[in-house]
Protein backbone atom coordinates (compact mmCIF):
# COMPACT_ATOMS: atom_id res chain seq x y z
CA UNK A 1 0.00 0.00 0.00
CA UNK A 2 1.40 3.33 -0.79
CA UNK A 3 0.47 6.77 1.31
CA UNK A 4 0.76 10.28 0.00
CA UNK A 5 0.55 12.42 3.65
CA UNK A 6 -0.16 15.84 2.55
CA UNK A 7 0.00 18.52 5.44
CA UNK A 8 1.82 21.63 6.02
CA UNK A 9 2.23 21.14 9.74
CA UNK A 10 5.95 19.81 9.78
CA UNK A 11 5.73 17.98 13.78
CA UNK A 12 2.01 16.21 12.21
CA UNK A 13 3.87 15.38 8.88
CA UNK A 14 6.45 13.38 10.64
CA UNK A 15 4.19 11.58 13.55
CA UNK A 16 1.55 10.15 11.19
CA UNK A 17 4.60 9.12 8.32
CA UNK A 18 6.15 7.25 11.76
CA UNK A 19 3.24 5.51 12.86
CA UNK A 20 2.43 4.60 9.01
CA UNK A 21 5.89 3.05 8.75
CA UNK A 22 5.17 1.54 12.15
CA UNK A 23 2.61 -0.10 11.28
CA UNK A 24 3.70 -1.95 8.52
CA UNK A 25 3.30 0.74 5.71
CA UNK A 26 6.14 1.50 4.12
CA UNK A 27 5.64 3.22 0.90
CA UNK A 28 5.30 6.86 2.62
CA UNK A 29 5.64 10.22 0.89
CA UNK A 30 4.77 13.36 1.86
CA UNK A 31 4.07 16.89 0.94
CA UNK A 32 3.85 20.21 3.11
CA UNK A 33 0.86 21.62 0.23
CA UNK A 34 -1.61 21.48 -2.23
CA UNK A 35 0.35 22.10 -5.34
CA UNK A 36 3.19 19.86 -3.94
CA UNK A 37 1.10 17.28 -2.83
CA UNK A 38 -0.51 17.23 -6.69
CA UNK A 39 3.41 16.86 -8.07
CA UNK A 40 3.99 14.21 -5.54
CA UNK A 41 0.75 12.61 -6.80
CA UNK A 42 1.56 11.93 -10.19
CA UNK A 43 5.14 10.84 -9.43
CA UNK A 44 4.00 8.55 -6.55
CA UNK A 45 0.76 7.11 -7.94
CA UNK A 46 -0.60 6.55 -4.30
CA UNK A 47 -3.21 4.16 -3.10
CA UNK A 48 -4.55 6.60 -0.31
CA UNK A 49 -4.12 10.45 0.09
CA UNK A 50 -4.11 11.44 3.60
CA UNK A 51 -4.53 14.97 3.54
CA UNK A 52 -5.37 18.23 5.74
CA UNK A 53 -8.01 20.78 4.23
CA UNK A 54 -6.92 24.36 5.10
CA UNK A 55 -3.12 24.53 3.54
CA UNK A 56 -1.28 27.23 1.72
CA UNK A 57 -1.18 27.65 -2.07
CA UNK A 58 -3.81 24.94 -2.68
CA UNK A 59 -5.93 23.73 -0.11
CA UNK A 60 -6.86 19.51 -0.02
CA UNK A 61 -9.97 20.28 -1.54
CA UNK A 62 -8.77 21.91 -4.18
CA UNK A 63 -5.72 19.48 -4.75
CA UNK A 64 -8.24 16.84 -4.66
CA UNK A 65 -10.60 17.97 -7.12
CA UNK A 66 -7.15 17.86 -9.46
CA UNK A 67 -6.04 14.64 -8.75
CA UNK A 68 -9.76 13.12 -9.25
CA UNK A 69 -9.92 14.78 -13.12
CA UNK A 70 -7.28 11.75 -13.70
CA UNK A 71 -7.97 9.50 -10.69
CA UNK A 72 -11.60 9.75 -10.23
CA UNK A 73 -11.90 7.11 -7.35
CA UNK A 74 -8.58 7.73 -4.91
CA UNK A 75 -9.50 6.96 -1.49
CA UNK A 76 -8.86 10.05 0.49
CA UNK A 77 -8.68 11.08 4.01
CA UNK A 78 -9.38 14.49 4.71
CA UNK A 79 -8.63 16.06 7.99
CA UNK A 80 -9.25 19.69 9.46
CA UNK A 81 -9.60 21.64 12.82
CA UNK A 82 -12.49 23.38 11.50
CA UNK A 83 -15.01 20.99 9.64
CA UNK A 84 -17.91 23.16 9.55
CA UNK A 85 -16.16 25.57 7.34
CA UNK A 86 -15.91 23.01 4.92
CA UNK A 87 -18.97 20.90 5.78
CA UNK A 88 -20.93 20.91 2.37
CA UNK A 89 -18.08 20.36 -0.12
CA UNK A 90 -17.02 17.37 2.37
CA UNK A 91 -20.40 16.13 2.66
CA UNK A 92 -20.41 15.82 -1.31
CA UNK A 93 -16.95 14.51 -1.63
CA UNK A 94 -18.44 11.74 0.79
CA UNK A 95 -21.49 10.85 -0.93
CA UNK A 96 -19.82 10.43 -4.53
CA UNK A 97 -16.20 9.42 -4.18
CA UNK A 98 -14.95 7.00 -1.46
CA UNK A 99 -13.83 9.76 1.00
CA UNK A 100 -13.35 9.80 4.99
CA UNK A 101 -12.79 12.94 6.91
CA UNK A 102 -11.23 13.00 10.67
CA UNK A 103 -11.27 15.66 13.06
CA UNK A 104 -7.98 17.36 14.49
CA UNK A 105 -7.43 16.63 17.15
CA UNK A 106 -7.71 12.78 16.38
CA UNK A 107 -6.25 9.23 17.15
CA UNK A 108 -3.59 7.51 15.72
CA UNK A 109 -6.39 4.49 15.94
CA UNK A 110 -8.93 6.36 13.69
CA UNK A 111 -6.44 6.77 11.14
CA UNK A 112 -5.05 3.13 11.21
CA UNK A 113 -8.97 2.24 11.34
CA UNK A 114 -9.63 4.29 7.78
CA UNK A 115 -6.83 3.61 6.08
CA UNK A 116 -7.64 -0.44 6.79
CA UNK A 117 -10.72 -0.26 5.95
CA UNK A 118 -9.63 0.21 2.33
Amino acid sequence: MKVLIVEDNKALIWLLKEVLENEGIHYVKTAENGNEGYSVFLSFKPDIILTDIEMPLKNGLEMIRNIRKLQPFIRTIYMSADPAKYKSLLNEEMAIYKADFVNKPFSVSKIMELISEG
